[in-house]
């Protein structure tokens, strides 16, 4: 992780975005003591890759049992 005191920092702030762009993390610090951190934004929410999950984790627990009980019978008197 790159710190830069805050002068430098004002003065390089579009080389420290082109930086944080290229997944960089950079402290901004004012008189020795960090005060900022820069990070790049998340991408956003991976929508098709949340439905791959889901549709994993409900093919695994097709025919599953607790004790003998199958798992939808667990969540209807979870419901109740």
């Amino acid at each position: 992780m790159l710190s830069y005191g805050v002068f430098d920092a004002k003065n390089r702030l579009t080389g420290l975005l082109d930086q944080v762009e290229a997944g960089e993390e950079i402290v901004i610090t004012r008189r020795g003591h960090p005060v900022a951190r820069l990070v790049p934004i998340d991408a956003g929410f991976d929508r098709a890759g949340a439905r791959r999950v889901a549709d994993g984790l409900r093919a695994a627990s097709r025919g599953q049992t607790l004790d003998g009980l199958p798992i939808a019978a667990l969540v209807a008197e979870g419901r109740r």
